[in-house]
Parts: structure tokens; C-alpha cells; sequence
């Protein structure tokens, strides 16, 4: 499972960089994941599953069900 441990808005990114004297705006961030992001979560996305199959029994887990029944 991934879990983010801070909230990364494109606002929060770029006062984090300001703190670190780099001046950009948040569009400018914003450029940069749409840029870049699809790279990074396809990345993710493998070694997620690469992890998974790893294991000898492997499986997906359902961690909800919605069921409607009719009466």
C-alpha cells in the first residue's frame, strides 16, 4: 500500500521550495506534473505489482461490497 504522508497540494510544493529559496509558482508545478506525473505513477504502479506477484499466493483483496437485494 502506498499512503501519503503529507498533503502536496501545488500550492503546499511551491511554498516548500520557496522556504527553499527556489522561486516558482504553482502553476509552474502544475506544468511539471502534468509533465511528469504519468511517468511517476506508472513507475509506482509496477513495482506495486511486481511486489504483489513476488509472493508465492498472491491475490486481490475487496475491501468493500455494496449489495442491492430486492424484497
Amino acid at each position: 500500500m502506498l499512503f501519503v504522508r503529507f498533503p502536496l497540494s501545488l500550492r503546499n510544493v511551491a511554498g516548500l521550495l520557496h522556504e527553499r529559496g527556489i522561486e516558482v509558482s504553482h502553476e509552474t508545478v502544475r506544468n511539471w506534473w502534468n509533465r511528469f506525473g504519468p511517468m511517476f505513477t506508472a513507475e509506482i504502479r509496477d513495482k506495486r505489482v511486481e511486489a504483489m506477484r513476488a509472493h508465492r499466493h498472491w491475490q486481490w483483496q475487496l475491501d468493500e461490497v455494496y449489495m442491492k437485494i430486492n424484497g
